[in-house]
């Protein structure tokens, strides 16, 4: 309950005065710790910051790489999955089974995996040579 808490209380913050589509995230790491994010738009699309990259951000910039699981909300009339940019962060920190959960600010809730977000992820291993 915790990260749905998070991620519903950052989500109040989010600076959308274009879209007004608000979004909160929130992860915790192996240290129990909770990093939230929310998204910040900027008049010059698409400069703007999502909810997952700037709950990352949060996380490393208070010393971890690791996701442990993932909460997502936005006021959506279902739950509304991370853009392509955002799956390819989350699994840059998360290991493919790690759970991410996709919510809407009336309850509902998608649960999947970060593997199921991001089937066949482009990850550091492509990049080392036999």
């Amino acid at each position: 309950m915790q990260l749905k808490d998070a991620a519903r209380a950052v989500r109040e913050n989010a600076y959308v005065p274009y879209s007004r589509f608000k979004v909160g995230a929130a992860l915790m790491s192996p240290s129990g710790a909770i990093h939230v994010g929310c998204n910040v738009e900027n008049v010059a699309y698409p400069e703007g910051t999502c909810a997952e990259a700037g709950a990352i951000a949060a996380m490393v910039a208070a010393g971890e790489t690791e996701i442990t699981e993932a909460y997502v909300i936005a006021d959506s009339p279902h739950p509304v999955p991370p853009c392509g940019g955002c799956r390819q962060k989350l699994a840059e920190f998360a290991k493919g089974g790690v759970t991410v959960t996709l919510a809407t600010t009336d309850g509902q809730e998608f649960v999947t995996t970060v593997a199921d977000l991001l089937p066949g992820a482009f990850t550091s291993t492509h990049m080392d040579k036999a």
